[in-house]
């Protein structure tokens, strides 16, 4: 009996998850199109359901804001799925030439790298707000981790003469590989400084 492909090419039964917390969360199981139409968006509860390929394209696809008040926007990314589809194809295509890995292996790997641990959260005590380190959940490490990726592939792709896939594939390797000069990997340490001095 045939194996059911990714893009008809990658076999996911060879990704390994190795964060013992992210396991249960990131979805490898066989695909071909990584595409649920939706059927797993609510309940939020069943987004792990989805494959990871799917949830990073719908990333892509609107990376969201960042800074206070959305101070820097995405809104204006509102790209058909297909356009991502066949970009996120190519960048794996691109990634496999480069490292002659599997392209999911490195995209989880960069998942794993970009997924803190700890972070700050505010609580009001008496008249002031008081900020103290949390325990971040795996759903939520997940979550953080494909919007901090998306966002730096998107403000990376600005004044570039490189295309799209490329830039994607270049940045997805970096992650995976832990540059120290990566902005996810400075912005997952920034936080992680933050969070051990609220201890």
């Amino acid at each position: 009996m045939d194996k059911i492909l990714l893009f008809n090419r990658w076999d996911l039964s060879e990704v390994k998850v190795n964060d013992p917390g992210l396991r249960r969360y990131i979805n490898i199981n066989p695909v071909i199109v990584p595409k649920s139409s939706g059927k797993l968006n609510r309940p939020s509860i069943h987004k792990a359901d989805m494959s990871v390929v799917e949830r990073f394209i719908n990333k892509l696809r609107v990376p969201g804001h960042r800074g206070k008040k959305h101070k820097l926007s995405s809104g204006h990314v509102t790209g058909s799925y297909i356009n991502v589809y066949l970009a996120v194809k190519e960048g794996f295509e691109i990634i496999h030439r480069k490292t002659k890995k599997n392209p999911v292996q490195v995209l989880v790997e960069a998942i794993e790298n970009s997924a803190l641990l700890e972070e700050v959260m505010g609580y009001r005590l008496g008249g002031i707000i008081a900020r103290k380190s949390v325990v971040t959940t795996p759903q939520r490490r997940l979550d953080i981790a494909l919007r901090l990726i998306a966002q730096d592939i998107f403000s990376s792709s600005f004044r570039k003469k490189k295309k799209f896939p490329e830039i994607m594939a270049d940045e997805l390797i970096a992650i995976a590989s832990g540059d120290q000069r990566n902005s996810v990997i400075q912005e997952r340490n920034r936080i992680e400084r933050e969070a051990e001095g609220a201890r």
